[in-house]
Order: structure tokens, then C-alpha cells, then sequence
């Protein structure tokens, strides 16, 4: 058996979303029996419903250019199961994921109901020890659902709390109302800790944010709008002016200029503890690049691979392909269930002229053909294919060598993809 095989032996004996709770005593209880290393360690802690992910990165660059040995931590784990933890960059080894397996597997199995645990706790409880093993300056820690109960929300007094855009996903698990979610996702405003909230959101989670900063005596900074000029936006990246200071962005999309501004401030706020300066700020933005945000994995013919899966995330891809001049336009689409399927593809349809339906990639897919109607219900043209994700990707590109070519719906489609390129490339 290979390291990896034996490390995720031990994790995959637990089920992925462990058993119910209500609180945060569980988590407490697990890293209490490892040495409780998250009271050793300084975090800039992120949640949101989109744009998380990409906010993450854009802080370890950063973070990193100012000569910090960054940890990162995230969800869920794109090519292999490594790259959720990572220092300076780089993916924590098999080696090293074995050994602090093994050294904390006795531990955990000794406490009661240790069964109880979720995968995604054991995962931290991994990441916090191999970043305080070596000694880590700072942690960019992203939730993994939601932000209350999130076992990431054990962690004590970030040097700030970063909320992105809140919008309707995770229904079944955080509310069904955009002010439901905003209270799971302010969850993680400590007391007397900044917190920064993305701008543009909904005025009803703005409200519930602002009242639990104050409840917290949290300093609460949303960036201002009308202080930014946006000057160039494609698929490449974007420039833009921020406060008098030019920035310049490698990610894709009008929307993760919003990112940045959250980002900015925060990363103002967080220098009061960790110096750093505007150009560590500049530089990092520049080069943070984040898989699957509007990724262009072929030039000729154009392909984009995108793992938007909610009706927010799809807003914001639909407004990108808006400014792509190709024609036509045709999405192998696959997503999984529980999603707001309907409204995100909505958001698709009026900038899409075709898509294919793939399934095959995940357990918790929608059957594609079952995809395919709710295409067409909302107005969309759809087909199945019949073929492999990847068999189907390779006949888009020869069959509209001159449109645009979309892998869209799911972060797990597009990581099949991805892992597919990097073997054939």
C-alpha cells in the first residue's frame, strides 16, 4: 500500500459530515487530545458563500511576498487530496500527511464516540499540527460550510475575519433566507477582532453582519465602492484603481475585483500585527491565480473550465462570457444534487447557445439527462452525451474550434478535468 492509500485509510474511515451537532465542543474535544496547536498559531479566517476561496489565495500571496511562512487551508481539495494544506505554496507531502496520521491516529481513536468525527475535522486537526510543526507565521483559514458551526470557528482571535458575498447556497444546512445565512457566516466575528465584509451585498445580510460586530465590539470595514475604477477586465485578469493605488489581477472576471477590495482592507488591518506594506499587497494580488475561476486551459481552441455551482457564482461567470466575443458558445455542463440547479443554470441560458449534459464524475451528480430537462424547462438548449467527461471535452474542441468551449456546473467536474490536462499535458 503507497502513503497516500494509508493516510486516507485512516481519514476515509470517517464519514464526510460527521454526526449532527450544535455547538463547537466536538472539535474542542479533538484538538484538545492533539495539544490544542491552534492556540499557537495567528489566522486571517475566511468565509463566504463565493469568492472564498479566491480571497484565500490572493492572502497567502500575499502574505508570502512580505517573507510570512504561510500556511493555507481549504476546501474542498481540487486534484488531490494534498493540496487542501499547503505552506508557501506548497502541497503538504505524503510523507509528511502519513506521519502526522499515524502520530495522531492513536490519540483520536482513544476518545469516546471518536466515530462521531467528520473527515473534514480530522483534515484540520492535520492541518493545524503540520503548521504549527513548523512553525507557520500565520494561517489563511477558510470555512468549510457556513461559519458558526463550522469546526474551522474554534480558532480564538483571527487577525481579522474576512466575509465575502453572501447568497442562497447550503440551504438545508444554513437557512433559506439571505439574512439566515449572513448569521451562520458572521459567525466567525470574534470579540474585539476586525472583521472585513465584501461590498455589494444584500442590505439584509449587511444588517446582520453589522449588528453582530457591534454585539462583538468588532471593527467593521466595508470597502467603498465609489473609491475603485475599474479600467480593464477580461479573461485574463483585470486592472484597476483602488484609493489612488493601481492594481493589477490575474484571475479572470469583473467580480474578483470585489475580492480584491475585501482582501485590501483586510490585509491593512492585518499588517497592525504582521507588517507588511502596498506593493507586498500589489504583488500578491498579481500573483494569485486560482484553479477553476474562470481558468483558460486552452487558448486554441478557447476553453474555460469554471466551477461556479450556485446561482451567485453563475452571475458572475454569465457576466464574463457577456464579454467574450466568440461564437457560438457551448457548455459541457455537469452539476451535483442539492444545488440550486435551475436558478444557477438561469443565470447561464441567456449567454450559452448550447449545452451538453456529462455525468460519470461523482456519486452525487444529477443524472444528465435529468440535467437536460431542467436545461430546456428554463429555456436552454440541452443534449447528454454519451461519452466520458473527458472523451466529451475533446470532441467540443474539434466539433467548435472557433466558439468558446465551457466546462461549467461543479467543482468536481472541473477537477476531473483538471487532473485529465495535467496528465495529457
Amino acid at each position: 500500500m503507497n502513503e497516500q492509500n494509508k493516510h486516507m485509510d485512516f481519514i476515509n474511515r470517517f464519514s464526510k459530515k460527521g454526526k449532527k451537532i450544535d455547538n463547537l465542543d466536538r472539535i474542542k474535544r479533538l484538538l484538545d487530545a492533539v495539544g490544542n496547536p491552534q492556540k499557537k498559531l495567528k489566522f486571517i479566517h475566511i468565509a463566504g458563500t463565493n469568492g472564498k476561496g479566491s480571497m484565500a489565495q490572493m492572502f497567502s500571496e500575499i502574505l508570502i511576498d512580505a517573507g510570512y511562512k504561510t500556511g493555507l487551508f481549504t476546501s474542498p481539495y481540487l486534484i488531490e487530496y494534498n493540496d487542501r494544506i499547503k505552506i508557501n505554496g506548497k502541497n503538504i507531502s505524503d510523507s509528511e500527511l502519513e506521519d502526522i496520521s499515524c502520530k495522531i491516529k492513536p490519540v483520536i481513536t482513544a476518545l469516546e464516540n471518536y466515530e462521531d468525527f467528520s473527515q473534514f475535522e480530522i483534515t484540520q486537526t492535520v492541518a493545524f499540527t503540520y503548521f504549527l510543526r513548523h512553525n507557520c507565521d500565520v494561517v489563511v483559514l477558510e470555512t468549510g460550510v457556513g461559519g458558526l458551526l463550522d469546526s474551522t470557528n474554534v480558532i480564538e482571535n483571527p487577525l481579522v475575519s474576512v466575509i465575502g458575498s453572501i447568497a442562497l447556497d447550503h440551504t438545508e444546512i444554513l437557512g433559506d433566507t439571505i439574512a439566515k445565512i449572513a448569521y451562520q457566516k458572521a459567525g466567525i466575528i470574534k470579540p474585539h477582532c476586525p472583521c472585513v465584509l465584501s461590498a455589494g451585498n444584500d442590505i439584509s445580510a449587511v444588517r446582520v453582519v453589522r449588528e453582530r460586530a457591534m454585539e462583538k465590539e468588532s471593527q467593521l470595514v466595508i470597502p467603498n465602492l465609489s473609491l475603485c475604477r475599474a479600467e480593464k477586465w477580461d479573461i485574463f485578469g483585470c486592472k484597476f484603481n483602488y484609493k489612488g493605488e493601481n492594481f493589477e489581477l490575474s484571475m479572470g472576471g469583473l467580480h474578483q475585483i470585489n475580492n480584491a477590495l475585501t482582501v485590501i482592507e483586510a490585509a491593512k488591518l492585518a499588517a497592525e500585527v504582521l507588517p507588511l506594506t502596498i506593493n507586498n499587497i500589489k504583488a500578491g494580488l498579481q500573483k494569485a491565480k486560482l484553479f477553476a475561476r474562470v481558468e483558460v486551459i486552452s487558448n486554441n481552441p478557447l476553453t474555460i473550465l469554471d466551477g461556479a455551482h450556485n446561482p451567485d457564482g453563475t452571475k458572475a461567470l454569465s457576466k464574463v462570457m457577456e464579454g467574450i466575443e466568440r461564437s457560438p458558445k457551448i457548455a459541457m455542463i455537469g452539476m451535483i444534487k442539492g444545488k440550486d440547479s435551475a436558478d444557477a443554470i438561469k443565470q447561464l441560458i441567456p449567454v450559452i447557445d448550447e449545452f451538453i449534459c456529462v455525468d460519470g464524475y461523482y456519486n452525487l451528480e444529477i443524472p444528465k439527462g435529468e440535467l437536460a430537462k431542467i436545461i430546456e424547462k428554463s429555456g436552454g438548449k440541452a443534449s447528454c452525451s454519451q461519452l466520458s467527461p473527458e472523451e466529451t471535452l475533446e470532441r467540443l474542441k474539434r466539433q467548435n474550434p472557433n466558439g468558446l468551449n465551457l466546462v461549467c456546473g461543479s467543482l468536481f467536474l472541473a477537477s476531473r478535468i483538471k487532473a485529465y490536462q495535467l496528465e495529457k499535458d
